[in-house]
């Protein structure tokens, strides 16, 4: 299918989804990741802000999570055109951006760009690690800009079963997918 139809039907998918479904998945997602990746202290994470109107996973869970370990945790904020990540501290003061995002108050760029993990915001990844957004492209910029050792992980709630058929060059795939039933890793010939 291409990027657009599977982009409305996700999008319809996640709609359809109870606050408690929301939750559960949520929770799911958040363990499957804990138990795979099983995060360390002074590690870096980046890690989107959920948009509870778009109902996202809750990453609240992951945030506090590091925060209770001392992992590093950093967040996207857009300036201009560009994806930049805002270190956040436990008492770190958000607003929402003209999108209703939320956002951290600071406009600094950490400069930071070997994390160890990139938490990744999705609304359909296919099993070759092709993950469809919201269209704007921030996130194949930041990836372009980061390590190659930091790995890049979507969560979404639905396991992929069909291809992205129209996937360009300048569309960088992720490195896993953690669902609330798996966690996928995608090498070249998709998962193994």
């Amino acid at each position: 299918m291409k990027k657009s139809d599977l982009r409305k039907k996700y999008l319809e998918k996640r709609e359809s989804l109870s606050d408690e479904e929301i939750f559960q998945h949520s929770e799911n997602i958040f363990r499957n990741f804990i138990e795979y990746f099983k995060p360390l202290a002074k590690q870096k994470v980046h890690i989107f802000i959920p948009i509870h109107k778009f109902k996202e996973v809750n990453t609240g869970l992951f945030t506090d999570y590091f925060f209770s370990r001392n992992i590093k945790v950093f967040v996207p904020k857009i300036i201009d055109t560009k994806l930049i990540a805002v270190e956040i501290f436990v008492d770190s003061k958000f607003e929402l951006n003209n999108w209703g995002i939320s956002e951290p108050v600071s406009n600094e760029d950490s400069g930071v760009l070997d994390f160890d993990y990139i938490i990744t915001p999705l609304l359909y990844c296919d099993k070759f690690g092709n993950r469809i957004g919201y269209g704007k492209g921030f996130y194949d910029g930041f990836f372009e800009s980061v390590s190659k050792e930091s790995k890049k992980i979507g969560v979404n709630y639905f396991n992929p079963d069909e291809n992205i058929d129209d996937v360009w060059e300048g569309d960088i795939p992720l490195d896993y997918l953690v669902t609330p039933r798996d966690v996928l890793s995608f090498f070249n010939k998709g998962l193994e």
